[in-house]
């Protein structure tokens, strides 16, 4: 199959999700600090992509068959965007093409309706907010050191933030795991068999198997505590009833591809055997899950408080991958997000236990564009944030 070239824009998680793309499409090539292009064989889904705010695919060619692409637009009025991300880029200098574009193309009969540049590049809020790459009408053209893009995708900032806030079942004193942050752990694990099915032995409310669902996977969940198994299983009936009526009244319900098959049980994560729960129902292909992450914390933890943390964490993760490893097949993908310690100085006390997982049968994957002190997610100031371990068992 021939491949197109794509343009994927990054926004604050540029680190993470140069993997979360590298896991999914192979080589990919940062191109600045918050863009990067890669080639693949089909059309990226963005909807999946949980790091990328936009995504667009090279209009190869020079300027007359831009031109000719949009005058060979449905008839209607044109919407049109341009942004610029050339180093020397302005508000005005962005302005001025897009009215150039403008009146070439009512020159040739077509109407065309120009969105404000405050700046040389649109904001995804306005860029989603006007339907940009979603009518066949509205359209942002990109400008990049490399080349011209057109818009393919914008992050639904609408929908993410339904699916964190309107969940019926939400406890803060758990952690809020971000439903952007969950895909990226999804995505980490790669392809699989599609068949098989995604665990999470730490589910918590569900935000993991929600959006593994919404991607037509099959799960399997499991929690320590019944009322997490609770609030998932009542966060999951939510999006099977509710929030899909609420995209078929948008006419988006074909943007879902399944989330009918899941299995959910109160569960040890050290001591739980899933392959007997499944009881024959599928296997584990692969595991996504944000693990226990401490005891919430408002400052930056005292040291002894901070060691006693540290090994009560240390011994649930290891003992849970001790116990997983009997159970899944080789080269099974293992995504955890474990936790680190924010500290008086501004630096975070990592767990470091990489040497140790390997000695329990796994291999820790590395990537072509950064280093394992680069998958650290949080919130400026978070005392506890997110540390993500990417691995393979052997």
């Amino acid at each position: 199959m021939i491949e197109m070239k794509y343009l994927a824009l990054l926004g604050r998680l540029d680190k993470i999700s140069l993997a979360e793309l590298e896991s999914l499409f192979g080589n990919v090539r940062p191109v600045g600090k918050t863009m990067a292009v890669f080639e693949a064989d089909r059309e990226p889904d963005l909807r999946r992509l949980g790091g990328v705010q936009k995504i667009a695919e090279e209009m190869p060619g020079g300027y007359d068959k831009l031109v000719s692409y949009l005058e060979n637009l449905p008839d209607g009025k044109i919407t049109l965007g341009v942004s610029d991300y050339r180093r020397r880029a302005t508000a005005r200098g962005t302005q001025g093409e897009a009215l150039k574009l403008k009146k070439i193309l009512q020159r040739r009969g077509r109407s065309v309706r120009v969105l404000e540049n405050k700046t040389a590049v649109l904001s995804t809020a306005t860029a989603h907010h006007n339907q940009l790459a979603e009518k066949k009408n509205h359209v942002e053209i990109l400008f990049t050191e490399s080349g011209r893009y057109k818009l393919l995708g914008v992050q639904n900032i609408s929908e993410y933030a339904k699916r964190d806030q309107a969940r019926p079942a939400r406890d803060a004193r758990v952690g809020m795991l971000p439903p952007k942050l969950a895909q990226i752990l999804i995505n980490l694990c790669g392809e699989y068999d599609s068949g098989s099915r995604l665990l999470d032995p730490f589910c918590g409310t569900g935000v993991v198997l929600q959006e593994a669902l919404l991607m037509g996977r099959k799960v399997v969940g499991t929690d320590v505590n019944p009322r997490m198994v609770e609030f998932s299983k009542k966060n999951l009936d939510w999006l099977r009833g509710e929030y899909f009526r609420s995209l078929t009244n948008q006419g988006k319900s074909g943007i879902i591809k399944g989330y009918s098959d899941f299995v959910l049980e109160v569960g040890d994560a050290m001591q739980c055997d899933w392959n007997k729960l499944l009881g024959g129902n599928g296997k584990i292909g692969a595991v996504a899950t944000e693990v226990f992450l401490g005891q919430p914390m408002s400052l930056p933890p005292a040291e002894i408080k901070l060691k006693q943390e540290m090994q009560t964490c240390r011994t649930i993760i290891l003992g849970f991958l001790k116990n997983l490893g009997g159970q899944v097949e080789a080269n099974t993908p293992v995504v955890m997000a474990i936790p680190a310690w924010l500290r008086n100085d501004g630096g975070y006390a990592r767990l470091n236990i990489l040497d140790e997982v390997e000695k329990l049968g796994y291999n820790v994957v590395k990537f072509s564009n950064l280093g394992q002190k680069d998958l650290l997610y949080f919130r400026e100031g978070q005392i506890v944030a997110r540390e993500i371990i990417v691995l393979r068992k052997n």
